[in-house]
């Protein structure tokens, strides 16, 4: 019986571990400073995904918890049901916590990459999961002027992202 098991935990122990992954190619943010990063980002443009479909005006507040962890509140308008969805979850530095490449957990021990890949804290932030197919273009402000705007898709597509299929909320 203990070795029928064995290959099921490797193969859980593998799978949690791949949503963690740093995608081939992808580099965070150095020099990163978390205090700077605290606060609201409202997200102004995203690769679709089930967990967020239909919603829009979707914000990320993040703050600290007592135990130095990261609090992590999304939120987003669901016009379907006429009412806000949110989901609160934990973020933790994997590694240095001067490299923006953190996890986030929304279900308990499962957790995924959140790898930040560009910033200027005051005004945006680009995000990706642990592969090509998350990705997140984040601001301060509900709007990202049109050149700054341009200077992150071009960047985000030279990585590799689909930014052809990019939705703006």
């Amino acid at each position: 019986m203990k070795r029928g098991l064995r290959p099921l935990a490797a193969g859980c122990l593998l799978a949690m571990a791949s949503c963690t992954r740093l995608p081939e190619g992808i580099t965070p943010v150095q020099a990163f400073e978390l205090k700077h990063y605290l606060g609201e980002w409202h997200e102004v443009a995203r690769l679709d995904h089930r967990f967020e479909r239909g919603l829009t005006q979707v914000t990320a507040i993040y703050s600290m918890r007592e135990d130095g962890s990261v609090k992590v509140l999304n939120r987003g308008w669901d016009a379907t049901t006429t009412r806000w969805k949110e989901a609160e979850g934990r973020a933790v530095f994997i590694g240095s916590s001067s490299e923006g490449r953190l996890k986030v957990s929304f279900f308990g021990p499962f957790y995924g990459a959140y790898t930040i890949i560009a910033l200027d804290p005051d005004r945006y932030s680009m995000v990706c999961g642990p592969d090509r197919s998350f990705f997140w273009i984040l601001a301060r402000e509900p709007k990202l002027d049109s050149k700054t705007m341009e200077l992150l898709l071009k960047q985000a597509g030279k990585l590799g992202f689909a930014t052809d299929k990019l939705l703006y909320p």
